[in-house]
C-alpha cells in the first residue's frame, strides 16, 4: 500500500487526504512521514521518500524535505540531495527552515548533521560540522535566533543549543525514554520563555519528565513509579571503560549488579548486545536487564564497533564487516568483568535481539565459553534475509556493496549458517511471525540447522507479535521468563530446572 498525508479539523469531522498521487510519503524505512506546519497554515513542510516503488526498494533511505500545499497538493521541492533529510522545522517568522540528514557518500555510517536552509531551499547551511555525533529533532527558539537539539555523547542522550554560526552549547543531559537503555530519540518541548521539558531517565528511574528552566538546573517534574519501586530493589548500574583485543578500541559498558550483590561470592555473567547495530546502549534504566540481575546475575551490556554516539569513524570500523571483528569487543568485556573476580566462569551466557541475536549466534560459533545462549529474531543468512524483509536496500547496498549474485563469497562468509558446524553451546531460538526486518524464516533456517547438526536447542515461536517482541505486554514478559528460564537450566549447579521445551507453551501466546 502507499502511504499518504491527511488532515483533519482540530474540533472533529471529516479528514482530507492532501497528497495526491501514486507515490509513496514515506518516512525512514517506511516509518511515515515527517511534517510541519508552515506558519501562514496554508502547507506542510514534509520529509518524505518521493520514490516509486522500485526506486524505494533499491535504495537505501532517501527523505527529501518538500512543500505540499494543503488547497490542491502540489507537491515542490525545497532539498532532495542523495541521502536523508529529516525533521524539518520551521522558524517562528517563516523564513528558514532547520533540518537534519546527511549526503550519502557511500559509507556504511554517515553521521546526521543539523542544517539551516532559506524557506526556498537556498543558501543551505551545516550548523553542526564540528560534532561528530547524530543530531536529532531541532527545535527553533521563540526568537529565532538559536535551535534546540538532541545528540547521543556515548552513553548519554544530551539537549544542545546551536547557533546560527555554529557554536553549541550543551544544556541538559540524561535524555531518555521509557524502560530501555537503547540511545533516546525523547520528546522535549521549548516554551516561549526559552524553559523546556523533555523526557528523562537514569539508571534507577524511568518515564518521567524533567523541567529546564532557561539559564538554571534540572528539576525532576514526576516520579511515577516511586511507588511501584518502594519495596522493590533495584541492581547497582556501574559504568566501565575497557580495551578491546582488536585494535585497542576503548569500548564502553555497563554492569548491572544483582540486588544485595556480595563481592566475596561468585555471580553467573549474563552478556546482553544490542541491536542495530547502529544504535547505542547507555545509562539508563532498563527493565529487561534489571529483570536479569533480579534472578542473580551480574548483566554486562556494551557499546561494541559499529555502534552510534561515538563518531563516524567508530560506527564506520564494520563497513563491509558485519559480523566480524565485534567479537574481539565483546569476549574483551566478558574477560574485563571475570578480572574483577566475583564473575562464575562456568557460568558464561549470551542473549541479544536483532543484531544483537546475529552477534550472540556469531559468538558462539567461534567460542564454547558460554554454557547457553538465547538468540532472539536474527539474521541468520544475508541472502534470504535481504530478500524476504522489509529493508532490502539497506542489506545489498548498506551491509553489504553489492547482491548476492555479485558478491557470493561475501554472503557466504557472513552467513551464520556456514558456521553452523562450530556451534555446541545449547541454544534458544525465539521470533515473531509477524516480524518483517528480520523475518521468521531467518529463526527457523537457524534453529533446524542446530537440530541437524546435534545442538540442544529450543525454538519459541510468538505467533502475533513482530520485531522485538514488544507489541504485548505478554509477549515482553514470556519472552523474560524463557531466557531466565533456559541459562538456568543449564548454569551449573543447575537450580531451578524448568519444564522440557515440549511444555514451554503459556496457553494462547506461543506456539511450540
Amino acid at each position: 500500500g502507499k502511504h499518504h498525508i491527511f488532515t483533519v479539523p482540530a474540533d472533529g469531522g471529516a479528514h482530507r487526504q492532501v497528497s495526491q498521487d501514486s507515490y509513496h510519503y514515506a518516512g525512514a524505512l517506511g516509518h511515515g512521514a515527517s511534517f510541519t506546519w508552515s506558519p501562514d497554515n496554508q502547507s506542510l513542510i514534509v520529509s518524505i521518500t518521493y520514490k516509486n516503488d522500485e526506486e524505494i526498494m533499491r535504495q537505501r533511505p532517501d527523505q527529501g524535505i518538500y512543500q505540499l500545499a494543503l488547497d490542491n497538493g502540489a507537491l515542490k521541492v525545497l532539498s532532495d540531495q542523495k541521502g536523508p533529510e529529516m525533521s524539518p522545522a520551521v522558524s517562528p517568522d517563516g523564513r528558514r527552515i532547520a533540518f537534519v540528514g546527511f549526503e550519502d557518500n557511500g559509507d556504511y555510517y554517515t553521521v546526521a548533521r543539523l542544517y539551516v536552509m532559506d524557506r526556498d531551499g537556498s543558501n543551505r547551511r551545516m550548523l553542526s560540522s564540528n560534532l561528530d555525533r547524530d543530531v536529532l529533532a531541532p527545535v527553533w527558539s521563540n526568537d529565532g535566533k538559536t535551535i534546540h537539539a538532541s545528540y547521543v555523547d556515548g552513553g548519554l542522550t544530551k539537549l544542545a543549543r546551536f547557533d546560527l554560526d555554529g557554536n553549541h552549547k550543551v544544556l541538559a543531559e540524561g535524555l531518555g525514554m521509557a524502560h530501555t537503555a537503547y540511545e533516546a530519540v525523547p520528546t522535549f518541548s521549548m516554551a516561549k520563555t526559552g524553559d523546556a521539558v523533555f523526557q528523562w531517565s537514569t539508571p534507577y528511574a524511568t518515564g518521567n519528565l524533567a523541567f529546564l528552566p532557561q539559564g538554571k538546573k534540572l528539576r525532576p517534574l514526576t516520579q511515577l513509579n516511586n511507588a511501584l519501586m518502594h519495596d522493590r530493589s533495584l541492581g547497582k548500574v556501574e559504568r566501565i571503560i575497557y580495551s578491546s583485543s582488536k585494535d585497542d578500541l576503548p569500548i564502553e559498558g555497563w554492569l548491572v549488579y544483582p540486588p544485595n550483590f556480595d563481592p566475596t561470592k561468585k555471580y553467573p555473567l549474563i552478556l546482553e548486545i544490542h541491536g542495530g547495530p547502529t544504535t547505542s546502549y547507555g545509562e539508563r534504566f532498563d527493565i529487561e536487564k534489571q529483570l536479569m540481575a533480579a534472578h542473580g546475575y551480574v548483566v554486562l551490556y556494551t557499546n561494541p564497533r559499529g555502534s552510534t554516539g561515538y563518531g563516524a569513524a567508530f560506527g564506520n570500523r564494520i563497513q563491509n564487516n558485519y559480523p566480524g571483528d565485534e567479537y574481539y569487543d565483546l569476549m574483551a568485556g566478558v574477560d574485563a568483568v571475570i578480572a574483577k573476580g566475583f564473575i562464575d566462569e562456568n557460568n558464561l551466557f549470551v542473549t541479544g535481539g536483532s543484531g544483537g541475536g546475529t552477534l550472540s549466534a556469531w559468538l558462539i560459533s567461534k567460542t564454547q565459553r558460554f554454557r547457553a545462549a538465547a538468540v532472539l529474531y536474527p539474521v541468520v543468512d544475508w541472502t534470504s534475509m535481504g530478500l524476504t524483509s522489509d529493508i532490502i536496500g539497506e542489506v545489498f547496498s548498506g551491509f553489504f556493496d553489492g547482491s548476492p549474485w555479485q558478491q557470493p563469497e561475501n554472503y557466504r562468509r557472513r552467513s551464520l549458517l556456514s558456521h553452523i558446524t562450530n556451534v555446541k553451546t545449547p541454544t534458544m531460538v525465539m521470533c515473531g511471525a509477524q516480524d518483517f526486518r528480520t523475518p521468521i524464516s531467518e529463526s527457523e533456517q537457524y534453529f533446524a540447522a542446530l537440530k541437524w547438526h546435534g545442538v540442544d536447542a529450543t525454538f519459541v515461536r510468538f505467533a502475533e507479535d513482530a520485531h522485538g517482541l514488544r507489541t504485548y505486554p505478554s509477549s515482553f514478559v514470556a519472552k523474560m521468563t524463557y531466557i531466565v528460564g533456559w541459562f538456568e537450566r543449564y548454569s551449573v549447579p543447575q537450580k531451578n530446572i524448568p519444564p522440557s521445551s515440549s511444555e514451554m507453551q503459556p496457553e494462547g501466546i506461543l506456539s511450540p
